[in-house]
């Protein structure tokens, strides 16, 4: 029991050992909640303990992250598209380039001779396509001159026949029958001065007329046989005439065919234009096929030059000078790192809020660093079904396994000068859903 003596209490506590007294019933060792610090400094803790918790819900509430997720890009495998030998390796193994830079040379002479065989082939089809079309013209001129002569020949002739033909209808009708006409009447004429003759040569012998008078019927008589012998030539001169016209008529019967032949020979000559007109289609046909070897050949030719396709990485050398390549042989892997995206592969329970166009964070292991970015779209299919071997579930052992289902996650140009991303790098993918 503790004592009460004032004196000893005063010792007691000089020497530190003193207790102060509690009340009956009281606890010895007060706690801690007595104090209104330690209350308050409790109160604050939970409330900020509070404010973290919903803080964090709040930030992971909209957000789904998958560490699923790889940087893809353009894996540009370069080949060559002739054989030859490799006359000059201007690149080196991971070496960058620039787009239009010459990374490798063939040797061109072989496909050079061909070019310039390929010209001169060219120029020979333009001269003979040249030629051609020179002789479309002169044909056309020539055969229209012809057939304009043969028109004047036949026009001509015609005239000439139609003149004949007149003169032997005259000549054969009216004037040959005048000259029958007049023979006949001659002859008539003739054969009264004979028989007066005859009747009067008796008469003078016997003295009735007088010799004045008979000598007057025998001249009368002989002019009747004049006139007479003269209507026979007359006769004889208009049956030649006759003959003469129908000769003169047939003759230019004959050159009336004759220019009529050469008419239509002239009109056949224009099917030589369309002949000429073939050929120099034909003509410029060949020039076309030429110029397209030519192409051809400048573009076998331009081949010999291999240059790259856009800015990249040259990786995967596998080329030397002098070497024997054929076409479609690999040369060499371009990858350009200017134009690289992320797919990353989230669970399809992640993907409900997920909308091309929301933004994304990309965390790199390699350099430390969150780089920006936006999605660009969500595959198809799942990365299971568009695997080589897509698996079977048909067979009765189906285990439902949550899928996954790829997202292209294209980076900010402005973000991703931060650090260099190389196809095949592992990175963590977090999408942003509001």
């Amino acid at each position: 029991m503790p004592t009460t003596d004032p004196n000893v209490i005063e010792l007691e506590k000089e020497l530190g050992r003193a207790e102060p007294p509690t009340p009956e019933g009281e606890d010895k060792n007060p706690s801690r909640w007595a104090d209104p610090w330690v209350r308050r400094l409790a109160v604050a803790a939970g409330a900020i303990l509070v404010i973290a918790v919903v803080a964090l819900l709040a930030y992971y509430h909209n957000r789904v992250s998958t560490d699923d997720a790889e940087v893809d890009g353009h894996i540009v495998p370069i080949a060559s598209k002739i054989s030859g030998t490799v006359a000059e390796v201007l690149i080196h193994d991971n070496e960058t380039v620039k787009a239009g830079q010459v990374l490798v040379r063939i040797d061109p002479r072989d496909y050079q001779a061909r070019v310039d065989q390929a010209k001169a082939a060219f120029l020979l089809a333009q001269a003979r396509a040249r030629g051609a079309e020179v002789g479309v013209p002169l044909t056309k001129e020539t055969t229209d001159s012809t057939t304009s002569g043969a028109d004047a020949q036949l026009a001509a002739a015609q005239a000439n026949y139609d003149k004949s033909k007149f003169s032997f209808e005259r000549d054969s009708t009216a004037e040959l029958a005048f000259a029958r006409d007049n023979v006949a009447a001659q002859q008539a004429n003739n054969d009264r001065a004979q028989a007066d003759l005859a009747r009067m040569k008796p008469l003078v012998e016997k003295g009735e007329i007088s010799q004045q008078q008979y000598d007057a019927y025998v001249a009368a008589a002989r002019v009747a046989d004049s006139q007479l012998s003269a209507a026979k030539e007359k006769l004889s001169s208009a049956e030649k005439g006759a003959e003469i016209a129908q000769e003169s008529m047939l003759a230019a019967k004959a050159q009336v065919a004759q220019a009529r032949a050469m008419v239509e020979q002239s009109m056949a000559n224009h099917k030589q234009v369309t002949i000429h007109e073939a050929d120099h289609d034909s003509a410029n046909a060949a020039v076309a096929a030429a110029q397209a070897d030519l192409e051809a050949a400048e573009l076998q030719l331009s081949y010999a030059t291999i240059v790259a396709p856009s800015d990249g990485v040259v990786t995967r050398k596998s080329v030397e000078a002098g070497q024997i390549i054929q076409p479609g042989q690999g040369l060499f892997t371009l990858i350009p790192l200017n134009d690289v995206w992320v797919t990353a592969d989230f669970k399809e329970t992640q993907l409900a809020k997920v909308r091309p166009g929301q933004k994304a964070e990309i965390d790199v292991d390699m350099y430390g660093k969150t780089i920006d970015g936006y999605v660009d779209s969500i595959a198809g299919a799942t990365g299971s079904r568009l695997s080589l071997l897509p698996p079977e579930n048909a067979t009765g052992n189906y285990v439902k396994v949550v899928q996954r289902i790829p997202v292209k996650i294209l980076l900010d140009p402005n973000s991703a000068d931060k650090a260099i991303l190389r196809p095949g790098m592992n990175v963590e993918a977090t999408i942003i859903t509001k």
